[in-house]
């Protein structure tokens, strides 16, 4: 799907997080070490790369210095990103009701500035990942769809020990894989609950779904089309004890294919999974792109939908040193023509004017 589209004539700046997201009825999410510095570096080389206008904190970025090419998710340093001519905000960080793009919101809005990211609102509501899944388990068409799960509260009794085993125990409001576990036995249960125990008040007990294990990005209306859409299927192997490692430690280039046009044709699942991807980012008006994780229950069934992410990462290659460091979304594009310049370009191209992403998903 080439686009072939000239530049959007914007001005943008990346916002990487500054500090943890504050914690919500005693539910912590962990920060990611740099605050997605990281990407951000990525994404905004890529668009400078193709002529797009980036607006960064120092006259010339270094490519091998993250922090050169984006501003702190701060009243401070949104504000000296628009003072510095940004009229785009890509807010490539964890937003939540407290955000300093909410507390400032109408002063942004009189400067006629667009986000590209999240309703920051509905991002922290969402991002509950026991409630968001209980809640789209009872939506039309996505009845049966999500994994059998506990609320399991400190101090709590009684149903952990009946909840079958094996099971992966992970933190309410995740980020990627940091403190998932598999447990087969009650030691191992009890082991992983205490040291989620540390971070909050409360751990996801989920049921272990054993078959494969798929990711699939949907796109928000834009461009080339008026509804949401899914890009091709990533195929995702090589888990360590049922879980997929860190990107940071292992690329997912390493351990994640796109499926092939002839195994999609050969196995209606994934076109299944990817309708009800579909689905759930029209539920929660995803004003960005948004990236599920699936798996099967037992091999050669449906996919069951277990972490839906309002925030996937994004990046790709281009900056020295980063060669490997290609995004699971970025890899989905490039099945469809998209190198990874261009898809930075065709999301930047979904940004929104602010007021437009606040009236969403709530």
């Amino acid at each position: 799907m080439k686009t072939n589209l000239p530049l959007t004539g914007l001005r943008t700046a990346l916002l990487h997080q500054r500090a943890p997201v504050p914690t919500v009825n005693g539910i912590s999410k962990p920060m990611k070490p740099g605050g997605y510095a990281d990407g951000c570096a990525d994404i905004a080389y890529a668009l400078r790369s193709v002529g797009e206008t980036v607006i960064t904190p120092v006259p010339s970025s270094d490519p091998l210095k993250d922090l050169d090419w984006s501003f702190p998710d701060t009243v401070l340093g949104i504000r000296e990103a628009v003072e510095k001519g940004a009229n785009v905000l890509w807010a490539n960080t964890n937003l939540h009701s407290r955000h300093a793009i909410v507390e400032i919101q109408e002063e942004l809005k009189e400067k006629g500035v667009r986000l590209l990211g999240q309703n920051p609102i509905s991002a922290e509501k969402y991002d509950d990942k026991e409630w968001a899944n209980r809640w789209l388990a009872q939506q039309k068409g996505l009845e049966g769809s999500f994994p059998k799960s506990l609320l399991y509260h400190r101090g709590d009794v009684g149903p952990v020990d009946e909840f079958p085993l094996p099971a992966m125990a992970k933190p309410i409001r995740g980020r990627g894989s940091h403190g998932v576990t598999k447990v087969s036995t009650p030691e191992e249960l009890n082991k992983a609950l205490d040291v989620l125990l540390k971070e909050s008040d409360a751990v996801l007990i989920e049921e272990y779904l054993a078959g494969d294990e798929i990711t699939i990005t949907v796109m928000p209306p834009g461009n080339y089309t008026k509804d949401h859409w899914a890009l091709p299927v990533v195929y995702r192997f090589d888990q360590i004890d049922g879980v997929m490692p860190w990107n940071g430690i292992v690329p997912v280039t390493e351990n994640s294919r796109v499926i092939t046009p002839e195994e999609d044709q050969a196995d209606r699942a994934y076109s299944d999974a990817q309708a009800k991807c579909v689905l759930v980012a029209q539920l929660l008006e995803a004003a960005t792109a948004i990236r599920i994780d699936c798996r099967r229950k037992t091999q050669g069934g449906p996919f069951t939908l277990f972490d839906v992410n309002l925030k996937p990462n994004a990046g790709g290659p281009g900056r020295p040193g980063r060669d490997s460091q290609a995004a699971l979304t970025t890899m989905s594009a490039q099945a469809i023509g998209w190198d990874w310049p261009e898809f930075a370009v065709n999301i930047l191209r979904t940004a929104k004017p602010l007021g437009e992403v606040l009236s969403r998903g709530q």
